[in-house]
Order: C-alpha cells, then structure tokens, then sequence
C-alpha cells in the first residue's frame, strides 16, 4: 500500500459496490441466519464450522457495508484507510483454517483500528495532516498480537486529532453518529465508536486517556472497555499522556470483548507498565461470562453525576431496577465533594504536559520530514489556514496544542507533586469507597447527558461532567453497556468501574446486565444490506 491520505481515501474507499453485493447475495441460502450485527465471534466461528460463512464472505460484508454508509448513504465518514490487502489476507487464513485449524477464535474475524495505533502496512496519522502519508516502522504490539491470532486488520478510523477534543480531524473531518447524524459520535476514539455501531467490523479499537473508549461507546450504543492501566502494552501507540493512555477493545457483544482480551494482553519489554498485569490475566476471560452473576453481587451507584438530563438518569435508574431483580444489592456512592471540584485540574495538570514531554518520543520514530516535537506540530499547523486537498484546519485542537505546548514540563513541582501524590490519594479514596461498602463495581451514567450536536469542531459525548476521569486517575478497569435509549433514540451507556484487574469480574457483570436487559439496537441510519446474514 503506499502511503496516501485525503484525496485518495475516497478511491480507497470506493471498491466496487456492485461486485461485493454480488459476492453478499451469492453466498447459499441456510434454514436459520442471523443478523450480521447480532452474530457473536462464537456465532461466526459456529458457521466457519458449518461451512455456511468463509473469513473472505465476512471480510466482502463489512467491506460492502463500508461501501455503503461511509462515503454514501449517513456518510458516517468514519474510515480513512482501508486495507486493500485484507480479502488476500482473508483468502490466506481460509486456506489454513481448512489445512490446519484456526490460530484461535479471533481467526479471520475482521478488526478496525482506532488511526494512532500503528500499522506497519497503513498509514498512522492519529488523523492530522500535519503527520500525513506516515507509515510507522512496524506493528504496534497489540496488531501483532491480533495478526498473530489471525485476525483481519480491515482499515483504519477517523478520531478526534491527536486523541483530544471533538470528534473529528484535520485529515479526516467529522465523523457522525450512525444513530443521528446531526449528532456527534464522542471522541476521541469517535471513528470506531460509529464503525462498530454501525457494522463495519466485527470488533476495533480504540483508546482511552480520559474517557475517549468510554465516550464513544456510550453515544453510539456499543460495549466497550478501559482495562487496568497496565493490562495491555501503549506500545507503537501514539501517545496522549502515559500515565493515563490505555487501549481498549470496543464490540456490539461482550463475549467479543472478552474474547479480544483473550489474545492482547501479555507482559511487553517495551513497555514496562506491563510488568504491574504479570500473575493478574485471566488464562480465558470468556469462562467469566456468567448470565447469573448479578446475583449476590454489591454495586454501588455514583448519584453525584446524576441530575443533568432526566431522560438518561431515566435510564439509569431502569437499569438499576433491572440489576436488583438479577439479585444484585444497590448502594449509594458519594464522592468527596472537593474531589469532584478538583479532579479536572488533577487530570490536566498530568496530560497536558505529558503530551508537550512524550509526543517527542513517537515522531522520532518516523521518517525524516516530518516534525519531531510539540512545538514543530504547531508551527507547522499554523501554515495552514485554508483547506487543501490534503485536509482542513482543525482549529480548535491545534489551539488545544498550543496551551499544551505552553504547559510546564514534567519537572515541574505541581506535576511531580499531583503525580506523586494527587494521583495515589485518588486511587486510595475511590478503592477505599469499594471497600467500606464491599463493592463489586460502582456504577454511573457513561455521559451524564445525551450526545451533543454536530458543530464543526465541539461536539462532545455528554456536554456534562461525568465520573469517566477517575477510571484515569486511578489506573481501574470500566465496562460500557448499552442501557436504553432517550426518547428521540438517542443511545445512553452505563460504565462499572472496577477494582485493579478486575476484568474478570466486569465482564462477568457486564455480561450478565446484557443478557437481561438486551437493550442495543442497530442504527436506523445503517440498515441491513440484502444477504448479509450469517447462517446457523
């Protein structure tokens, strides 16, 4: 593939539609099928068995569905490279399924990932034209992983540039909510939130600083998880902010997200906050799905970020019920009213810097040509005023850059202290209201509000404060479920928030609100095509 970015994505995108619809409703006829957004990894691994679905059928769906929505249709503008290896590669890992078995149950299954992860055979932009056409130089340790366990990497998405501010970039521009379009998806992890939800892939990608997994997840009515800082390697990750930077798989089902967890967790010499995850992995996340694991178990319900859209606490609450009918004991939790006042700062005083000290390290990894620090970025931002065919101005996120790159350094006394001490004490009052109560998780509304509109630039995922942070601050895991919808179908997400490499746990709970409240629902705007069922 060579490297290639605004005025080629289109082309990219473009493969023919007919030819892929043909190959969709060729595919023979079975007694049962499935919806293709409803079918689990263990459901598309049941008709790989059955010989009634191929990885290369399943790779022609998704991209025919890309086809379909992303430049044409709600034109979600989600995709800004597709992987014109991936029917190839799909082809290839048939062969060896008939010829030796699957490498695991993530074999052929077609995965989407969030632009700043790195792809040795894709560009990596983190959706800036200011890094456009940049190809790393290699895989970053989670792709291997998923390559190696023969998934599909099938493109890369559009993100809030830099992983930071409204859902869109100056390469990609705004990518829209397959629910509403006149909404926004959330960012940063916007583009996969909206290529799930609406069927691109079977899983993605994304990443999460301070709430950009969780965020999307929620506004676009998907499951999604922030893991224990240190569960998966930020390797070949284009950084935010280390102490806060975690990758996350996001999925329409939660046995996808356990299944993903599966196979990209393992201790990396590149990076050494790994080591903290070394005897605390699941040997198999999937055993942890338990229908019936609501019952006995204690949550509590953080009622500080309630109170700002009723509709969504509307939700909240209906959720609430549905989990004491589980059999599951409700609490309620009350932060320190000063730590609700201050943790805003305490994250910023952290990423913000973090951002100007690290983002150095990443683009001296790439080729000659492009800047190597915070401060190159925005000068060469600043040349550009006007749209090219390379992109358009972001003004909002490069204007973001230049208070980052006016923001200390991390020898400052009020980094090292909020390091050193503000983010201990955080972790140590939000464990310790787990632990006076015997909490399993604490629970709250995703985005306290519902998505906000499409404004050029601003939109959010909330527009409220939201708990979403302290999962950051703290380093703890938290699980996104669908709940319910607003009355204009509008999508709201509920968050459990766990103890250390909990995961287990979660998914167990998360899995088990799933199975009593089903409450997903497939975008109006992105239908399905003819076809495109899986057989059972």
């Amino acid at each position: 593939m060579t490297p290639s970015h605004s005025s080629h994505i289109r082309r990219w995108i473009h493969a023919p539609l007919f030819a892929l619809l043909v190959a969709v409703l060729s595919v023979p006829a079975s007694a049962q099928t499935l919806g293709l957004s409803d079918a689990t990894i263990a459901d598309i691994n049941a008709a790989f068995d059955a010989g009634t679905l191929t990885s290369e059928m399943l790779v022609e769906r998704y991209l025919a569905r890309i086809e379909a929505y992303d430049q044409a249709g709600p034109q979600l503008n989600a995709v800004l490279w597709l992987n014109d290896n991936a029917l190839a590669t799909a082809r290839a890992l048939d062969r060896e399924r008939r010829d030796s078995g699957p490498r695991s149950r993530l074999h052929g299954i077609p995965v989407v990932l969030k632009d700043n992860v790195d792809t040795g055979d894709m560009p990596t932009t983190a959706g800036s034209t200011l890094l456009a056409g940049s190809i790393p130089p290699d895989d970053a340790y989670i792709v291997r992983k998923l390559r190696g366990a023969g998934a599909i990497i099938l493109a890369k998405l559009n993100m809030s540039e830099f992983a930071s501010g409204g859902a869109m970039s100056s390469l990609g521009g705004p990518i829209r909510n397959p629910h509403d379009v006149r909404r926004s998806p959330s960012g940063s992890s916007g583009g996969t939130g909206a290529a799930i939800a609406a069927s691109y892939a079977q899983t993605g990608i994304g990443t999460d600083t301070g709430g950009s997994v969780r965020g999307p997840s929620t506004a676009n009515g998907i499951v999604g998880l922030k893991p224990t800082h240190g569960l998966l390697s930020r390797d070949g990750i284009i950084p935010l902010a280390l102490s806060f930077d975690m990758a996350g798989p996001m999925a329409r089902h939660v046995y996808d997200i356990a299944v993903m967890l599966n196979v990209m967790t393992g201790i990396d010499p590149a990076d050494p906050a790994t080591q903290k995850s070394e005897g605390r992995v699941a040997d198999d996340y999937t055993a942890a799905l338990d229908p019936d694991a609501l019952r006995g178990a204690r949550i509590g319900i953080a009622r500080d970020v309630l109170g700002q859209d009723r509709e969504v606490d509307w939700i909240i609450e209906a959720s609430l019920e549905a989990m004491r009918k589980a059999g599951a004991t409700i609490v309620d939790v009350r932060f320190p009213q000063w730590l609700l006042d201050v943790k805003g700062q305490l994250y910023t005083t952290i990423r913000w810097r973090e951002f100007r000290a690290q983002i150095p390290q990443y683009l001296a990894t790439l080729e000659p040509g492009y800047p190597k620090t915070l401060d190159e970025l925005v000068a060469k931002s600043m040349e550009m005023t006007s749209p090219t065919e390379d992109g358009r101005p972001n003004p909002p996120r490069w204007d973001l850059m230049r208070r980052e790159d006016a923001s200390g350094s991390i020898e400052d006394a009020e980094y090292i202290a909020v390091r050193d001490h503000g983010l201990p004490l955080v972790r140590g009052i939000v464990l310790g209201l787990m632990d006076s109560d015997n909490l399993d998780a604490i629970v709250y509304p995703t985005s306290p509000r519902r998505p906000n509109l499409v404004d050029g630039g601003r939109g959010g995922g909330g527009g409220g404060p939201s708990a979403t942070n302290f999962a950051n601050l703290t380093g703890f895991p938290d699980m996104i479920l669908p709940a319910g919808f607003t009355s204009n179908r509008l999508p709201v997400g509920i968050s459990f928030l766990g103890r250390p490499f909990s995961e287990a746990r979660l998914l167990g709970l998360g899995y088990a609100f799933e199975q009593i409240t089903k409450a997903r629902r497939d975008p109006l705007t992105t239908p399905a095509l003819p076809g495109e069922g899986v057989g059972r």
